[in-house]
């Protein structure tokens, strides 16, 4: 599992390498993921007010769907995944991999429809047309796909009793190794999960949502977004 995690994080260092060699690039990728974000704020925003739900909707709007710089966290990744992969149980190795598939297609996907578009700003029609341009149909239910993933394994977590204290007492050791970012997350994970009591109606509004804005996506006229 080690080689998959080093794997996608090549990608996305690839992709960052890239976007940095053209500035103007980069910049329509940082725009565009704050567009998404966005997007998702409305999509959810139903979700977002919920008192069971709004914190793991919050917790995706930050961590999966966000224009936040994980650079710092992704190089921490690169130099220590053999002592993620040594320290941490294999259910949390199992997050951390579904995590970076996630984190190399999504950033694959930004940098091809950022190619698309023209502008920094996006509008709706913008945004659409580079979406149609990009294709990528299959990648777009992957994204998907492994979204739902990274939700499940969380969800799991916290269905075994001594996991937090272990995520707990791993604090000196994961950041004695590089890794407190990563144990940040994954603490915030599962106590966001845990407070909803299950996670399936969530994961099963999540996947309703998004693979009917996938569709909406491609079955639209090109110039039927409006700006």
């Amino acid at each position: 599992m080690a080689e998959a995690i080093l794997a996608n994080l090549a990608v996305v260092e690839s992709e960052r390498a890239l976007r940095q060699a053209d500035a103007a690039l980069d910049a329509r990728v940082a725009t565009l993921k704050a567009h998404q974000q966005q997007r998702f704020a409305h999509t959810y925003a139903d979700v977002l007010a919920s008192a069971r739900y709004g914190a793991a909707a919050q917790f995706f709007l930050e961590e999966l769907y966000g224009p936040k710089d994980f650079t710092r966290r992704d190089a921490q990744f690169a130099r220590v995944v053999p002592a993620l992969v040594r320290l941490f149980p294999k259910a949390v190795v199992r997050t951390v991999a579904a995590l970076s598939e996630l984190h190399a297609l999504t950033e694959s996907l930004d940098t091809a429809m950022a190619t698309h578009a023209s502008a920094t700003h996006w509008t709706p029609t913008l945004y659409l047309r580079a979406w149609q341009q990009t294709g990528r149909a299959p990648d777009r239910e992957a994204q998907i796909a492994l979204t739902l993933t990274v939700a499940a394994e969380l969800d799991a977590l916290t269905r075994k009793p001594l996991l937090r204290k272990t995520l707990h007492l791993m604090r000196g050791p994961a950041r004695a190794a590089g890794l407190a970012e990563l144990q940040g997350f994954l603490e915030t994970g599962f106590d966001t999960f845990a407070a909803m009591g299950g996670a399936a109606d969530f994961i099963g509004l999540v996947a309703a949502r998004e693979r009917a804005f996938v569709a909406a996506q491609f079955a639209a006229a090109p110039n039927a977004a409006g700006d």
